[in-house]
């Protein structure tokens, strides 16, 4: 039944039948978070064999002789720098493997075009104002990192098949402030889309005004895929040399969510051209990143075959807790309009949206009843949703059971605060 097919009489009826049972639920003092997008523990587990690869009796050589014990190796291991390319769908020319954290090198990116600019271009803080594109809803740490250094962002509609790209399209070629854009490629965050080949095609084909406009291709999710059938992106940075845009676009990726988040090994992918320049920064910036953790990443994987396959063992403890959530969600909500979701068949959320004006009184009755969502407003720029109706839930570190109580109450709270909205 559809919630606003019923009388105001109807309504306050099963508002109160639905608030019983709200009030049993609180009663039962839950503590379940479904805020972050994290691996639970025994998911990490499947990674401990990495640590093993190396030792105090180990070669600690590269296959090219490189001491790994020692300075140096501003590009990254060879065979870390394969290994990257064949799953970005690149050449190992194109990548640079750095440190643990594909977040950071994204933050740095931003700093260098702030403080020296791209190419020879002016840098960026000399600008009355900046702005970059910022598809929604999105990745709130993306965010985080523009709004940080004062850039103006611009909120983008995301469509089925990835971002408006008639307004991208508009705004990148009629004003030369647009700067940047960010990007999730595959199973956004938190849509769980992935963007088709037109929106990719498109996208390396931008005639921005800026010549210094760089798309922030952040490919965190190119191996996590929940079911036997993969979803394969072609390689962007060749589309942009085909286009004529050769440094358009910065790639990045991490092994955060395949070996040990915040303790893997991560890396950007772009032109010759952009490749250079970062060089040049990295060479006053550090000696050489960590590469005995590259080295035992490399000798576990061996290649990226060997990533994928690891990866299959992650979807066996993910594809459930999906599952659980989608079920519990179909259950409860289905039929009622009270909130649409995504079926995402990858990555680590589903994105929510309730009417109108709910999202935040869902939030405050889930965390009354123990149960903890990001907040509100996260997925987009400044923590302002201009509908008040977009949730992230991230199922990855919970239970199967935890989520099953945990969407229930999820699912009660999206129907109080619908029915409050009709009433009100």
């Amino acid at each position: 039944m559809f919630y606003t097919d019923l009388s105001k009489e109807e309504l306050e009826t099963l508002k109160s039948e639905l608030t019983l049972k709200y009030n049993d639920c609180k009663e039962k003092k839950l503590n379940l978070n479904m805020s972050r997008g994290k691996p639970a523990p025994d998911q990490v587990a499947v990674s401990f064999p990495v640590l093993n690869e190396i030792g105090m009796d180990s070669d600690l050589h590269a296959e090219d002789g490189t001491d790994c014990t020692n300075y140096g190796g501003l590009e990254g291991l060879s065979e870390a720098r394969k290994m990257f390319a064949d799953i970005l769908s690149t050449t190992s020319d194109n990548v640079l493997v750095m440190g643990n954290s594909s977040l950071n090198i994204m933050f740095d990116q931003v700093s260098r075009g702030f403080t020296h600019g791209y190419n020879g271009n002016k840098p960026w803080y000399t600008y009355n104002k900046i702005k970059f594109l910022c598809p929604v809803p999105g990745y709130d740490r993306h965010f985080k990192v523009t709004e940080h250094f004062g850039i103006e962002m611009v909120n983008i509609p995301m469509n089925e098949d990835g971002p408006d790209m008639d307004m991208v399209e508009e705004l990148v070629s009629s004003d030369d402030t647009v700067k940047g854009m960010w990007c999730v490629p595959k199973f956004s965050n938190p849509t769980g889309i992935t963007y088709s080949e037109k929106v990719i095609d498109r996208l390396a084909s931008l005639k921005p005004a800026a010549p210094d406009f760089r798309v922030f291709y952040d490919n965190a999710y190119c191996v996590h895929d929940l079911y036997e059938k993969t979803i394969e992106l072609p390689d962007i940075i060749k589309k942009c040399k085909d286009a004529g845009n050769p440094d358009l676009v910065f790639e990045f990726s991490s092994t955060s969510k395949i070996t040990f988040p915040g303790a893997g090994i991560a890396c950007i992918a772009s032109s010759e051209s952009n490749l250079k320049e970062i060089k040049d920064h990295l060479k006053v910036q550090t000696i050489g990143h960590d590469k005995l953790n590259q080295l035992r990443h490399v000798r576990y994987f061996k290649n990226a075959d060997g990533v994928r396959d690891h990866m299959k063992k992650h979807a066996l403890f993910i594809r459930p807790k999906f599952e659980v959530v989608l079920e519990g969600l179909e259950k409860e909500l289905a039929g009622t309009g009270a909130g649409k979701w995504t079926t995402p068949a990858g990555g680590y959320f589903i994105s929510f949206d309730t009417l109108p004006g709910c999202a935040s009184r869902v939030y405050e009755l889930c965390k009354d009843a123990g149960v903890v969502l990001t907040g509100a407003g996260a997925t987009f720029p400044y923590g302002k949703d201009p509908e008040n109706s977009n949730l992230r839930i991230a199922p990855t570190y919970p239970t199967v059971d935890e989520l099953k109580e945990a969407t229930y109450v999820f699912a009660l709270a999206v129907k109080i605060a619908c029915i409050e909205k009709l009433l009100g």
